[in-house]
């Protein structure tokens, strides 16, 4: 498997977590990294995204200053920290790599080697 997500769960609103994404080697890693999350019967949606050369993020307009983005070459993973959780950000969030450069980043057509996901839940 290219990425593995990890740190999902059931969560209260006003909670946090950080969501990791592992390479499993560093051909899997693209200079665009991302984001994106699915919830029940919706469109997978992009959440943020990453330069891994020089490290520029993109958010979403959702995102609101509560998202954050990061990345550790050395340990060839990506995170995604989410504060003041909301029911509505209970989705499945995936990581991939972006592989169409021609395709704007905010495009989940742009990306490949998806993750298989990790499941956030925030509910009381």
């Amino acid at each position: 498997v290219p990425l593995v997500e990890s740190g999902g769960g059931l969560v209260q609103p006003g909670g946090w977590l950080t969501l990791s994404c592992v390479a499993s080697e560093p051909s899997h890693i693209s200079n665009t990294m991302g984001w994106f999350r699915q919830a029940p019967g919706k469109e997978r949606e992009f959440v943020a995204a990453i330069e891994w050369s020089g490290g520029a993020t993109y958010y979403a307009d959702f995102v609101k200053g509560r998202f954050t983005i990061s990345k550790d070459d050395a340990k060839m993973t990506m995170y995604l920290q989410i504060t003041s959780l909301k029911p509505d950000d209970t989705a499945v969030y995936y990581c991939a790599a972006r592989r169409d450069n021609f395709s704007s980043l905010y495009l989940a057509s742009a990306y490949m080697d998806w993750g298989q996901g990790t499941q956030v839940t925030v509910s009381s």
